[in-house]
C-alpha cells in the first residue's frame, strides 16, 4: 500500500473513531431529552429499607425515597416509574441504563464518584453500630470477639470491614435479612443506618438497639450517570426548591419523625 494511501486510511479511521466517541457522548448526555420524549422517569428505589422505601399494607411502595422520586418526576413533567433495587444492584441498574436515577438512601464515596455523579444532598442519614444496652461497645476496638450483622455492599458494611478487622461481621444479602438476624439473636449487634435502628425500636421494643458509635455521617444523594449535566442541573434545582418551600421538611417529619438538620 502506498504511503499516501496508508495515511489517508489512518486519517479516515481516526475521524470515524472520534465521530463514534462524540456520538456516544451525546447519546449518554441526552438523558433529559429521553425522559422528556418518553414522559417517564425511571427511578431505582429501595423496597426493604423503611422509612426510605418499603411496601405498605396496600402493597404499594412508600417511603421518603418514593416521595422524592415523585417530587423529581413532577419537576421534570414526567410520570414516575419505580424500579425496586437493593444495596448491591442499585448502581449497576443505573450504569446499565435500567433506570435514569438512583434514589435509594445512596451515600457518596470516592469510589462511587469514579463511576457515577451525585446531586445535592436530599436526606439526612448516618451509619452506626447499634445493639442492646447490656453489650458495652464504645468504638471499633470494642468489637473484637463480637458478632455484627451488616448488609452486603452497604456503606456501613464496607466501612466497618476496614475499621474493625477483628470483628466477626456476618453479611446478609438484604436489609430484611440483616434485621431478622439481629432480632433472632443470630448476631449481637447490627451495623445500619440510624433510621433502621429507629424502625426496629418502633416495631420490636423487646430488643431495642441503642446507638454505640457512629461509623460515618453520610447524607443521601440522587445518583446519576456520568456526563448528564443537564439532568443533574434539573435535579439540583428541584431539590433546592423543595428545601426552600418546605417540602423536604415535611417529608422528613413524615418519615423520620424529626425536622431536617440545619447542616443538610
Amino acid at each position: 500500500m502506498k504511503p499516501r494511501l496508508i495515511a489517508r486510511t489512518f486519517a479516515t479511521l481516526a475521524t470515524a473513531a472520534i465521530l463514534s466517541i462524540t456520538l456516544n457522548q451525546r447519546a449518554q448526555a441526552d438523558a433529559l431529552d429521553t425522559i422528556a420524549k418518553s414522559g417517564v422517569l425511571r427511578v431505582a428505589v429501595p423496597e426493604d429499607y423503611p422509612p426510605f422505601g418499603s411496601v405498605g399494607a396496600d402493597m404499594k411502595p412508600q417511603g421518603y425515597d418514593v416521595d422524592m422520586a415523585a417530587l423529581l418526576a413532577q419537576a421534570l413533567n414526567a410520570k414516575v416509574q419505580l424500579v425496586p433495587v437493593n444495596s448491591a444492584n442499585r448502581i449497576p441498574y443505573l450504569t446499565t441504563n435500567k433506570v435514569d436515577l438512583v434514589i435509594s438512601s445512596l451515600g457518596k464515596t470516592p469510589d462511587r464518584e469514579k463511576v457515577i455523579d451525585f446531586s445535592q444532598a436530599y436526606a439526612p442519614y448516618y451509619q452506626g453500630v447499634f445493639g442492646p444496652a447490656d453489650i458495652k461497645v464504645a468504638g471499633p476496638a470494642d468489637l473484637t470477639g463480637k458478632t455484627v450483622g451488616a448488609t452486603r455492599g452497604a456503606l456501613e458494611e464496607i466501612a466497618l470491614t476496614q475499621m474493625a478487622p477483628n470483628a466477626t461481621i456476618k453479611r446478609f444479602e438484604d436489609n430484611n435479612a440483616t434485621i431478622a438476624a439481629f432480632l433472632s439473636g443470630q448476631v449481637q449487634l447490627i451495623a445500619a443506618g440510624n433510621v433502621v435502628a429507629a424502625a426496629i425500636v418502633a416495631k420490636h421494643p423487646p430488643r431495642q438497639p441503642e446507638p454505640k458509635f457512629v461509623i460515618k455521617d453520610s447524607p443521601c444523594y440522587v445518583g446519576l450517570n456520568k456526563n448528564e449535566t443537564r439532568l443533574l442541573e434539573k435535579v439540583n434545582a428541584a431539590i433546592a426548591q423543595a428545601r426552600h418551600d418546605g417540602r423536604l421538611e415535611a417529608m422528613s417529619k413524615k418519615w423520620f419523625g424529626q425536622p431536617l438538620p440545619a447542616t443538610l
